[in-house]
């Protein structure tokens, strides 16, 4: 059976940087959750930041960019926080290898699992398109990653890899 690493926030659980979640309602969801694929993970939290926490934004570049180095993560105070964000990367690929997940639905716009879109490093509020340095992880070591707006593509995905099983 394909697992599917997704966002905690995405279930309910109260981790986001505001103490809130992000919940969905979905079929594909709620079918795969019957199904025992869904293996929840919230990056930020496993890479030892609090919650709440405050907002935090990658400045200079994206994910991809903060793994090699070239780019940090902060906090709307002007506090690094970029090794976290790394390290909860590195817990989040860990966990996808443990669980066999060869897909991640993703919370879009976070500084750490963003797949489309990340907000700009400004605090403005404004989104730019990029990838958070988790999904950026997950996608340079092939897994799949998907938004929470593409559970239908996600769902083709998970039937053409077990088509190919």
């Amino acid at each position: 059976m394909i697992k599917i690493l997704i966002s905690a926030c995405l279930l309910g659980e109260r981790v986001r940087y505001h103490g809130g979640d992000a919940a969905l309602s979905d079929a594909i969801l709620d079918r795969w959750r019957r199904e025992g694929r869904l293996v929840p993970f919230c990056p930020e939290v496993a890479g030892g930041l609090s919650v709440p926490r405050p907002p935090a934004e990658i400045q200079g570049a994206g994910g991809p960019a903060v793994l090699d180095g070239t780019a940090r993560v902060v906090t709307s105070g002007g506090a690094d926080v970029t090794e976290a964000f790394r390290a909860g990367a590195r817990a989040a690929l860990e966990a996808a290898v443990r669980e066999g997940a060869r897909i991640a639905v993703l919370k879009d716009a976070s500084p750490s699992c963003g797949s489309r879109t990340i907000y700009d490093g400004t605090f403005a509020g404004r989104r730019r398109p990029g990838a958070g340095v988790t999904a950026a992880l997950l996608a340079e070591r092939q897994v799949r990653v998907f938004n929470e707006d593409e559970l239908e593509a996600a769902q083709r995905c998970v039937t053409e890899l077990e088509n190919a099983e």
